[in-house]
């Protein structure tokens, strides 16, 4: 699984004078010399595993490709900068393909200003594959990790969870500025974007910290979509959906308690901050029962297996 090929890469990548943070948190960090520190991540997607293209505008896979890696900035609280792009085209119609994806990308890189500075092509006779780089900078707060919760900070999410493949998944609106908002004007400690579902991400966050979380969960903001899956499909409830379904895209953070107080007080963004639990000392995911107990909460939402 994925989780276990970070874990060996970790003890087997050399280090390098130039690397800060490495593998294993949303982006790579670079020394940026007499300037800000350079943020990198890359993220890839394919037809029949993150979209259907026969059922989706290309346009759309295009917009996303480049949105899941403003996610990942964001999640460091970092300044997109540039971005390449790489395609790995079905043989028929593998130019007006293309096209469309890269149509899907250029009015997001506009809105926040990014240069698409190149990338690569190859066509074969599977399906579509694209894979986007992009490249942030750091701001005077440095950048955002996982590492960096602590034990007696607030849990913070932004937005409403959950239903992302009603359409959500594809027009979702990378929370780059939120981010950068609430770093220069509060202390944060730790931070990671929910692409794989808010309990697997705040466990991958906790565990790179080195603590845990209690959650309550009758906090936690349940979108619309969320409430209509669990009308349609499985007997997965709303709460359910909200705790697992991943791409959401939204933002969890860990905001020591006079912060967080100040950020709820305050709701600075244009979407809501919730607050919905609190880092413990003891590792793992929990849950907050109405006679105040705690009790294991397992983790659910989506992850790459392989052998």
């Amino acid at each position: 699984m994925e989780i276990e090929l970070i874990a060996q890469l970790r003890e087997r990548l050399p280090s390098h004078p130039l690397l800060k943070l490495g593998i294993g948190d949303d982006a790579a960090v670079l020394d940026g010399a007499q300037g800000p520190d350079w943020v990198v991540t890359v993220d890839m997607l394919t037809d029949q595993v993150d979209f259907l293209l026969d059922e989706v505008d290309p346009r759309r896979v295009g917009r996303k490709a480049l949105a899941v890696n403003l996610s990942d900035l964001a999640a460091m609280a970092s300044q997109p900068v540039a971005a390449v792009v790489a395609l790995v085209l079905p043989r028929d119609n593998g130019m007006e393909l293309a096209l469309a994806l890269y149509e899907g990308m250029i009015p997001l890189a506009e809105e926040f200003g990014i240069a698409i500075a190149g990338g690569d092509t190859n066509s074969w006779d599977g399906p579509l594959a694209i894979s986007v780089t992009a490249v942030g900078q750091t701001t005077s707060r440095g950048p955002l990790k996982r590492s960096g919760a602590q034990s007696g900070d607030w849990i913070l999410v932004t937005g409403s969870l959950g239903g992302s493949i009603l359409g959500r998944q594809f027009d979702f609106q990378p929370r780059v500025r939120e981010a950068l908002e609430l770093a220069e004007r509060y202390e944060l400690h730790g931070g990671i974007d929910i692409s794989d579902g808010l309990s697997r991400d705040l466990a991958h966050m906790v565990e790179e910290s080195g603590c845990g979380a209690v959650l309550d969960l009758a906090s936690i903001p349940i979108s619309e979509d969320a409430e209509r899956l669990a009308e349609q499909v499985d007997g997965t409830t709303a709460l359910g959906h909200a705790l697992a379904d991943g791409e959401d895209f939204e933002l969890i953070l860990a905001v020591p308690d006079a912060e967080a107080q100040r950020i709820i007080a305050d709701q600075p963004l244009d979407v809501p901050v919730t607050a919905i639990g609190a880092v413990v000392d003891e590792p793992g995911l929990w849950q907050l029962n109405a006679d105040g107990k705690r009790t294991f909460l397992p983790v659910g939402g989506f992850e790459h297996k392989f052998q």
